[in-house]
This record gives structure tokens, sequence and C-alpha cells, in this order.
């Protein structure tokens, strides 16, 4: 595991020859550029498990945004596209990197299922994005978690991500085979979880107590809180904390409403309670931010 500072870090793991798995995290209070050589004829996979990043690909002629819970394909046969991430503070990435011929390989007989892999189609550039399911959420975790010994971690990512392969491709099959499905307690977690950060963001000026949360999401406590840190590497308020404190800073930035104002908007009874909590956040008050800006 290499670091780009204190508090971001990159990985890549080499499973086979021309196919590699990228683990990227950014818990810094800065954008961290992540960047990595793809050769020509590589398929690309991005999972974006937590927090918001932007792929700048031809010297930065082209921006692919990639928000959380979000899976991205890309290929291009034609022409190399080395990796150039730019990660917001608090995020984490699952990237794999794999030459079109080995992951034609993989599927062989199924390969027309598969419509970038088509006779037709597979000479031609491919781009998608979409929400990745639950159950994928899960396999993204433990890839960036990686909790086994050093001597077994390229084995274990290399099951792991032919499992997040095999997922990401058995959409239209996935409710006929989810009950057979080894994950279907954890994916059922995983989707009451994101229900919890969904409400505690549209609520985060009034929210929920713990146990009236986990009450909501019909989860109990212990789980919600043990399956919110391992998704979003965070506890639960902290990670409330974290957002309202974003939107603090970018209503100062909009410049739109005065100190007092953006602490009542985010909940807060008191001007002081503001100011201490954004100073905790940032070592500064939000009127040295503001005067920050202006110099």
């Amino acid at each position: 595991m290499s670091k780009n500072d204190d508090k971001s870090t990159q990985e890549v793991a080499v499973l086979e020859k021309d196919f590699n798995v990228y683990r990227f995290k950014n818990e810094g209070e800065h954008p961290q550029v992540m960047q990595q050589d793809v050769g020509m004829a590589f398929i690309q996979f991005h999972f974006c498990l937590k927090g918001h990043l932007n792929f700048r690909y031809n010297e930065g002629a082209y921006n692919f945004p990639l928000a959380e819970d979000t899976s991205m394909v890309l290929y291009n046969p034609q022409k190399a596209l080395p990796i150039e991430v730019e990660l917001q503070p608090h995020s984490w990435l699952v990237g794999i990197a794999i030459s079109i011929k080995k992951f034609h390989a993989l599927f062989s007989n199924d390969a027309d299922q598969i419509s970038f892999l088509s006779a037709e189609n597979n000479t031609k550039k491919f781009y998608d994005t979409k929400i990745f399911t639950p159950s994928m959420a899960v396999v993204i975790s433990q890839i960036l978690q990686a909790k086994v010994h050093p001597s077994m971690r390229n084995l274990y990512l290399k099951g792991k991500v032919f499992e997040l392969l095999s997922l990401f491709f058995n959409v239209t099959e996935e409710d006929a085979a989810a009950e057979q499905c080894p994950f279907l307690l954890d994916e059922e977690n995983v989707r009451r979880i994101r229900q919890a950060k969904t409400i505690l963001l549209d609520r985060m000026t009034d929210p929920p107590t713990l146990e009236s949360l986990s009450t909501e999401v019909g989860l109990n406590i212990k789980k919600l809180k043990e399956g919110f840190k391992q998704l979003y590497g965070d506890t639960v308020y902290a990670y409330l904390l974290d957002h309202k404190m974003e939107e603090a800073r970018r209503m100062l930035e909009e410049r739109q409403h005065n100190v007092n104002e953006v602490g009542l908007k985010l909940g807060y009874s008191t001007a002081s309670h503001f100011i201490a909590a954004f100073k905790k956040k940032y070592g500064t008050t939000p009127k040295k931010y503001l005067m920050s800006l202006s110099s």
C-alpha cells in the first residue's frame, strides 16, 4: 500500500499478467489525484463505494464524474486510457483493468450475453455507468478492506474480483438467484444502511436518534453501527457531521448567507455551536475561512 499523504492511499495488485485491481482511498480534507498507466485494449471497471470521483482522459479533454454507489465501464480498443482520477475528500474507489483478450476468455461461450464482447462490437468504444447493487457493495467493501494475511492477499482479491464481475454481469438473473445468494443477509443489511444514510442526509438539520434510525430502517443498533462503519468508513454521526461541514463550507463560499444563517440552516441552535464544530473540523472559524477566500 503506497501513500500520497497521511490520509490517502493507493495500491495496485497484479492478479495475473494483464489483470490488475486498484484500491484508492482519500480520507483527507483535500482532493487527491491518483494516476496509473493502463495499456491499450484494456477494459476498465470502476466502483465508487464512497464520496465523489472525477476521471480525466486524453489530457483532460474528457471528464467522467462518478458518484457514490455508482460503477463505470470504459473500453477503447484504439487508444490507451491511463487512469487519472481526482478523489474528493472521504472517497473510496475500486478499479479493475483487464485486457479484452483475457476478459473474453473468462466468459468463453457466454460472451454473446455481453453486448460489447459480440463480434460486431468488440472493436468499438464502449462506455456505461450504473448504480451497483447491495450485493456488489458488500464485495467492493471486502476488496477495499482485504482483511487477510499478506501472503493470501492476491488470491483473496482475485476471488473477490471474479465474484464482483459475476454479480456485475448477472443483473438480469439476480432476482431469480437471490434465494441462493450466500450474501442475502448482507445485501439486505446494505440496503437498509443505504436507507439510513439517505434518512440522515435528508433530515440533517434535525437528525433522528440512533435508536429511532435503527427502528426506522429495521436494523438493530449494533448491525447499523458496524455496517455503516464498514460501508462508509465512519460512524453514523461522524459521517453526518462531515456532510454538514462540507455543506457549511459550500454555503460560505457561495456568499449568499452570513455565518449565523449558515449555522441555522444546518440545524445549529446557536452560532457558537456551529462555529465550534466548524473550527474543530477545519481548524479555523467560519469568519476567518471567509476572510481567507477574499485574500
